[in-house]
């Protein structure tokens, strides 16, 4: 599988529209040589420099969950909500919105990793009140469904 967007190269600095800086909407991202059989996909974008709570767990910027098999994409700007017309779910750690990147002028780049899942099934996961629990419930309930994968990668920091 391949994870692309014409938003941003791979690998390198998210324009300020798509992140806390600017209009915080989400990137439209494009996959392609989805593995036969898939039934539906995972989007998980995190910043895995974060480490939440002084834990191994990192930032849940986006988690988009049962979108449908037949997808080839997600366009720019999801609206927010819980469920959308497709019927894939969506959280971050704002709720249920895409959540752009926030690192601070301070600190150095920060890594925002875009990932897809392919899935032999769909996921019968309800969204928790918490971001970081719902994660954990779809990472669990992909185990062992996983037909393929792409990552796709971007930079950001806050301007000074």
């Amino acid at each position: 599988m391949t994870l692309t967007t014409t938003a941003f190269p791979d690998g390198g600095q998210i324009p300020a529209r798509y992140t806390q800086a600017g209009e915080q909407i989400s990137p439209a991202l494009v996959w392609t040589n989805v593995p036969p059989n898939t039934m539906s996909f995972v989007l998980h974008m995190h910043d895995p420099e974060v480490a939440r709570n002084r834990t191994t767990e990192d930032q849940v910027h986006w988690l988009v969950w049962n979108i449908p098999g037949t997808a080839t994409g997600l366009p720019e700007g999801v609206p927010q909500g819980a469920e959308l017309k497709d019927g894939s779910r969506q959280i971050s750690a704002s709720g249920p919105v895409y959540r752009g990147p926030g690192a601070p002028a301070t600190g150095p780049m920060h890594h925002y990793t875009f990932e897809i899942f392919a899935l032999d099934t769909k996921l019968d996961v309800q969204p928790a009140s918490d971001a970081f629990e719902t994660r954990t419930a779809v990472m669990k309930a992909l185990q062992g469904h996983i037909l393929g994968k792409a990552v796709y990668m971007g930079l950001f920091r806050r301007p000074q």
